[in-house]
């Protein structure tokens, strides 16, 4: 197998879970949290998503919260995975992120995808299905990309984002976007976490679409990945019961925000299989387990970088998951790198 010229990279990917017996305050407190303690982990990028109406999730804000982040860490690049491109017109965004740019140089990043991000009877008070409708998700990209240029005169001009250009990516999990991607020259963010069984397919196709561009001369890939583990992989299976009775509970229509892995024992949930393939997309045990998976992962899809989404009730053991992924992970990337 061919080394790597430079590391595998890893990076953190957070909604701000609302569990239960929690509040959103409490969530956006303890995403901030995990950012400051990622950070002196060696991570190299910390992203908030775009969620709207979802009672077990606060990041409904991802451009206020990437401020804080930013604001209170010194290392890591911040930014949105993603920003919902329906939700929005391109001038807000390019005002908003060209804002945040200017005031964390060579920080930020701007994800873009083309989902809702929520309810469609939420998000149709967030823009009205005819304005969401009205330009072609590409159109959107590259109306978004001419507002960070030096504007011409005469032109509509998205102020702040002159010359504070974010990095920015496509998000997603269909050919579609991977094609849109490849066809811009822009990097691509696959969402494995989603849609696991596209994942290979989907990189594919951006890389044989992809077309050389001043702001991504060659392909650059990163893979989204949810992760649990824990000291053992008897601990992360116990650990993952949470998991397990939140998806069954829904497909039950009984949603419940993220339990306990003591209350998910309590009902069985603690070793319970939920329904076929329905954790395929989840990477769960001991560090060893986890990241000979990761790596694998990464191999089979030409992948720049992972970045890894670890919803657990308690958040020292999410801090947990990531620093043992960390010193294993990390350690391990940059022994392995010519």
């Amino acid at each position: 197998m061919t080394k790597r010229r430079t590391p595998l990279r890893f990076s953190v990917l957070d909604t701000a879970p609302i569990v239960q017996g929690s509040n959103a305050s409490q969530a956006l407190r303890e995403c901030v949290e995990l950012a400051q303690f990622v950070d002196g982990l060696g991570y190299h990028r910390f992203w908030i998503p775009e969620h709207h109406g979802m009672r077990g999730v606060a990041s409904a804000a991802p451009a206020v919260i990437v401020d804080r982040v930013a604001s209170t860490t010194h290392h890591m690049r911040v930014g949105a995975g993603g920003v919902m491109t329906p939700n929005h017109s391109p001038i807000v965004i390019a005002e908003q992120f060209g804002t945040l740019e200017a005031f964390h140089p060579a920080r930020i990043d701007l994800g873009l995808g083309r989902a809702l991000g929520g309810p469609r009877e939420v998000t149709d008070r967030i823009r009205s299905p005819h304005d969401r409708a009205a330009t072609p998700f590409e159109d959107q990209i590259r109306e978004l990309l001419e507002l960070f240029d030096e504007q011409i005169e005469d032109r509509v001009t998205a102020v702040p984002a002159e010359g504070n250009r974010p990095e920015i990516w496509l998000l997603g999990s269909s050919d579609y976007t991977a094609r849109v991607a490849g066809a811009l020259g822009l990097p691509f963010a696959a969402a494995h976490h989603l849609q696991p069984r596209n994942t290979i397919a989907a990189t594919h196709v951006y890389r044989q679409a992809f077309q050389p561009s001043t702001l991504c001369p060659a392909p650059r890939t990163m893979i989204s990945v949810a992760v649990i583990a824990a000291e053992s992989d008897e601990r992360a299976q116990w650990l993952s019961g949470s998991l397990r009775m939140k998806i069954s509970r829904r497909k039950e229509g009984q949603p419940v925000r993220l339990p306990s892995p003591q209350t998910a024992e309590h009902y069985g949930y603690a070793t319970r299989r939920v329904a076929a393939d329905e954790l395929d997309g989840v990477f769960i045990g001991s560090p060893a387990t986890v990241s000979t998976r990761l790596r694998d992962l990464a191999e089979a899809t030409e992948a720049d970088e992972l970045l890894i989404k670890t919803d657990l009730y308690d958040p020292s053991d999410r801090c947990e998951s990531f620093k043992l992924l960390a010193d294993d992970l990390l350690a391990h990337s940059h022994r392995h790198t010519q």
